[in-house]
């Protein structure tokens, strides 16, 4: 499990799952560079904001996923993540979206272990969320950590709603957002499919 808790300037209550027992006592904030996240096996990680250089390393970050994780976070199989499309995602454009990465520094080159990311509809005052995090490093709280991260961005950009698709057999996703008060409902269009909604 990672301890963590908000950065200090957020005013909003934790967004914690209930009845789980996270210790959000262990975060060291260090801005600009992030936050330093230890796991409860000593490992650490550092939060921070998805940057233009990051391109390599997301790239990596595709290859240790498995077809059946990749599935998951884009709803369909992909067997490479172009050159193109993973800069396209670490040149984000701030005004309509956000990502953050888990980078774990210990090893070079740098590599991700995970990803959190919103694109905001202003005009609907809302926006759709994506995280995935790497097998390896999964069950240790990063995917509520990465959430809490993205309600934080979401309620500071004073949007009303964060939602995303999620595919009915990814059980630890819909449990993990169930805990944080997501509200589920089918999409009749797409058969397997939830749509998981947070009013803020």
């Amino acid at each position: 499990m990672i301890s963590a808790s908000l950065r200090p300037t957020i005013s909003h209550p934790p967004l914690l799952p209930r009845g789980h027992g996270y210790d959000v006592s262990a975060l060291v904030w260090h801005p600009p560079h992030g936050e330093l996240l230890r796991s409860t096996d000593g490992r650490e990680l550092w939060l921070r904001v998805i940057e233009p250089g990051d391109v390599a390393a997301l790239q990596r970050a595709f290859t240790r996923l498995s077809p059946e994780d990749i599935r998951r976070r884009f709803l369909h199989a992909m067997s490479e993540l172009p050159p193109l499309m993973a800069k396209r995602l670490c040149n984000i454009d701030p005004v309509h979206e956000s990502a953050y990465v888990l980078m774990d520094e210990s090893v070079r080159p740098h590599e991700i272990r995970g990803v959190g990311r919103i694109y905001v509809d202003h005009t609907s005052d809302n926006a759709e969320f994506s995280v995935v995090v790497e097998h390896d490093w999964s069950r240790q709280g990063l995917g509520v950590l990465l959430m809490q991260r993205l309600v934080d961005d979401c309620r500071s950009r004073e949007l009303t709603e964060i939602w995303g698709y999620v595919l009915l057999e990814n059980r630890p996703m819909l449990e993990l957002c169930r805990d944080l008060g997501f509200t589920q409902r089918l999409v009749p269009s797409e058969p397997g499919v939830a749509q998981l909604s947070l009013r803020l």
